[in-house]
């Protein structure tokens, strides 16, 4: 068994500035605020708060029960960012695993860097920071950058430049939210990889979305073999047949039809082949049918 590391004391004095309430520090202009913001200290895990903008919505137990297995024998080796929203009152901006995990092992303190920031740079930094170092899922990523480009009006250009990321890469994961929330839930669950997503975001109508995605799930389709079935699809649906137009019937027809259904007490079948042409079909059953038809025909 690896010989625990002993934890570094970071910040003590910085966490004396921070537990004078008659100084507290509320803003990046007050006095020792610069000794304190962007600092790491030794905060105790009681007086954070979990940041409500936090786009990670699933943790893995078993990856959790591993980190703080690490975080156990080495320690927290990088510090969780935290904004000071009062006095002994702060909210995680960032590192959520780690203090999950720390509060597994039931530690009383966590390193933190400290932050002064609005609502909005709050889920700013949570989405940025959490989009560049977590393993969040497809469906994650591309909820963070919406709301990014929501919440934060960011364009894509400059969310680009935010990120780190190619505009083509950005587009690519907005583009996982047409598919139905269904396979995005699958997606999210892992039954999907952002290939599959990527292929199944092709077909427009959602019904037809969800039979192909229950085509992958229930034939176990590489994403090659989906694209393949995509393709397939499409252009099935390209060669299907349109309606043709329905020809107008003449007037003449209309009510020339009437009166021999009536002289004629028989269901009579007109067909045009033009605007002034076609055929009368008068159906019989009966050898008597077609006599009687007959007379009313030619009076004989």
């Amino acid at each position: 068994m690896a010989k625990a590391v002993k934890k570094q004391a970071l910040g003590r004095g910085l966490s004396a500035l921070l537990n004078d309430p008659e100084n507290d520090i509320k803003s990046a202009s007050d006095k020792n605020a610069d000794k304190v913001v962007g600092n790491i200290i030794e905060l105790d895990l009681a007086y954070i708060e979990v940041n409500p903008f936090q786009p990670r919505s699933n943790f893995n137990d078993e990856s959790l029960q591993e980190l703080a297995t690490s975080i156990r024998e080495l320690g927290v080796i990088q510090p969780i960012t935290v904004r000071k929203l009062g006095f002994n009152n702060y909210q995680l901006v960032s590192g959520e695993r780690r203090f999950r995990a720390s509060k597994l092992l039931q530690l009383k303190t966590i390193p933190a860097y400290i932050r002064i920031a609005n609502d909005q740079e709050s889920l700013e930094m949570a989405l940025v920071e959490n989009i560049q170092r977590q393993d969040l899922d497809p469906i994650e990523i591309a909820l963070s950058y919406q709301r990014l480009i929501d919440e934060i009006n960011l364009t894509q250009e400059k969310l680009s430049d935010r990120v780190g990321k190619k505009r083509s890469t950005i587009a690519n994961y907005m583009r996982l939210l047409k598919l139905d929330p269904i396979i995005q839930t699958g997606m999210r669950d892992g039954f999907l990889s952002m290939g599959h997503g990527r292929a199944l975001v092709n077909i427009e109508n959602r019904e037809d979305q969800i039979a192909l995605y229950e085509k992958i799930i229930g034939q176990n389709l590489s994403v090659r073999e989906t694209e393949n079935a995509v393709k397939a699809f499409k252009e099935s649906a390209t060669e299907k047949p349109l309606k043709k137009k329905e020809k107008e019937t003449p007037a003449f027809i209309n009510d020339g039809a009437q009166e021999l259904v009536e002289r004629l007490s028989v269901k009579v079948a007109i067909s045009t082949t033009g605007k002034s042409k076609g055929k009368i079909t008068i159906p019989f059953h009966s050898e008597e049918e077609f006599k009687r038809i007959k007379k009313l025909i030619t009076g004989a």
